[in-house]
């Protein structure tokens, strides 16, 4: 019997966007595995647009920042109009708040799991230098960063998180167990794939994957993951520096 949770026991997990451009949205999410499970209803999406927040004729998000530099800071003022609308909506007080930023803390798979469990997300997509420091403190904003770069703006940010995150969702990828076999479960990365055909280009499928021996084969996988992990990524071998 499966452990996975009927995904009828929970309402859908929400992704609520902050961002001054909505027409990004759902972009990518809205195909393949997310998409599908996007119309079925297992998850739900929905933008801010923080320009409606500006301030003047113009609509003015940014303004230069204090104590000069390069590059021009979205106001606090702006941000915390559009939070506040978006939380209108009862539902959306519960979710995480998550500012997207390269400073942020790391984003792991362990990290992706406590958010799939939660009841959704509140992502701050930012642009230009970043955002006013006063409103990720006022509004209690978590920062996160999804690699060591530097993006454009938080959109494409918020969909790496997102789609990692409704993967998890129960009912979204039928066979449930191949999640346990991926990279970082376990702390290991995943072992070499094979398929049809068995020879190609004169390269083979190993022999013991078509052997049968399925104790021989999860042995093979194992010591493949973990030497592919000592030459690749050994942090992740080193409990010290898992999850940080």
């Amino acid at each position: 019997m499966s452990n996975q949770p009927d995904s009828n026991d929970r309402p859908p997990w929400q992704a609520s966007i902050l961002t001054l451009f909505p027409e990004m949205f759902p972009g990518p999410l809205g195909r393949s595995l997310s998409g599908q499970a996007l119309e079925s209803g297992l998850w739900s999406l929905d933008c801010t647009a923080m320009r409606k927040f500006g301030k003047g004729r113009h609509r003015q998000v940014d303004d230069t920042p204090a104590g000069g530099g390069a590059g021009m800071v979205m106001r606090a003022d702006v941000i915390a109009a559009a939070v506040d609308h978006a939380c209108e909506n009862e539902d959306t007080t519960r979710l995480a708040r998550i500012y997207l930023s390269p400073r942020g803390t790391r984003l792991t798979q362990q990290s992706v799991k406590e958010l799939a469990a939660g009841p959704g997300v509140l992502l701050l997509a930012g642009r230009f230098e970043g955002v006013d420091e006063r409103v990720l403190e006022a509004r209690e904003f978590r920062e996160i960063s999804i690699g060591d770069y530097v993006l454009s703006g938080g959109e494409l940010a918020a969909m790496v998180l997102i789609d990692a995150c409704v993967r998890l969702i129960p009912g979204v990828i039928g066979a449930s167990e191949s999640l346990q076999h991926e990279s970082f479960e376990g702390g290991l990365l995943e072992h070499p794939q094979y398929t049809r055909p068995r020879n190609w280009e004169g390269r083979s499928i190993p022999d013991v994957l078509l052997s049968g021996d399925h104790g021989r084969i999860a042995q093979w996988r194992e010591q493949q993951a973990q030497a592919l992990t000592k030459t690749r990524r050994p942090d992740l071998l080193d409990p010290k520096s898992r999850d940080k």
